[in-house]
């Protein structure tokens, strides 16, 4: 009997997994997509399940009591969420027969949250993808499946990050399949294990400011530039020089 999903997506990585399952012959009952302030995907998200005009729940609308009676009773087995960018309460969480299902661009315990691409390369962290159940805390639900990325010295937060989506596109692939063989995989994760970052913190002038006279060795400055580096300029790193601030971002290139 085909699994009875609902899905809950953003970015060009939640396209790509809700193709997979659309593959699979996994069409979802429902659909949560970001609203109009935070969606970057939803409308190439909504164009691939026309049929759901009536349960596509938009924005924090999955969250009202009428969100939630309506997913109640479409008797789910699992939700599952792909960069999607509202929490799930706990009444959502225990709305599947089985489960949240949560994609995230990181080797859990390592790099819950926000910027994982980034603190992988600051903190020299293990990066990589996994496939994990939600629960209550923050990225800290049982592991279906997890695979890890090497980072390479050249690499750039923005550079990983877009390795990570890949990967995260291949983690789910397997991860799925072991879903649908059953029995499903959980490997806890040990309380206290890991890394954790809050979305603020690589905005602090403690992380991206470079002080122009101290001495710091020539490896420790390109890390920091490397993971300052990503898609979004007003994370870049920056420098003061004569009263004017500059943003540093870098490209490397391997020469042989």
């Amino acid at each position: 009997m085909p699994l009875r999903v609902a899905y809950a997506g953003d970015r060009d990585i939640g396209v790509w997994v809700l193709d997979h399952l659309l593959a699979r012959g996994c069409v979802p009952a429902a659909l949560l997509v970001s609203g109009e302030e935070r969606a970057s995907h939803a409308r190439e998200l909504e164009a691939r399940l026309p049929h759901l005009a009536g349960q596509v729940f938009r924005g924090a609308e999955f969250r009202t009591p009428e969100g939630l009676e309506a997913l109640g009773a479409l008797e789910l087995d699992y939700i599952v969420a792909v960069h999607f960018p509202y929490l799930f309460p706990p009444d959502a969480l225990r709305l599947p027969r089985v489960g949240v299902l949560n994609l995230h661009p990181a080797f859990l315990p390592y790099n819950r949250g926000w910027h994982t691409a980034s603190w992988a390369i600051l903190e020299g962290t293990p990066a990589g993808a996994t496939l994990h159940f939600m629960d209550e805390g923050v990225d800290s639900g049982d592991i279906v499946h997890q695979r890890e990325q090497v980072v390479s010295p050249a690499d750039t937060a923005d550079t990983l990050y877009q390795q990570l989506k890949r990967l995260e596109l291949e983690v789910f692939k397997e991860g799925w399949a072991m879903i649908e063989a059953g029995p499903v995989p959980r490997k806890p994760q040990q309380p206290g294990a890991g890394t954790s970052h809050r979305r603020e913190e690589l905005l602090r002038d403690e992380v991206r400011r470079i002080d122009p006279d101290a001495p710091v060795p020539a490896r420790d400055l390109l890390r920091r530039l490397r993971a300052l580096t990503t898609n979004t300029p007003a994370e870049a790193a920056y420098v003061e020089l004569d009263g004017v601030r500059y943003s540093v971002r870098i490209t490397l290139h391997r020469e042989r």
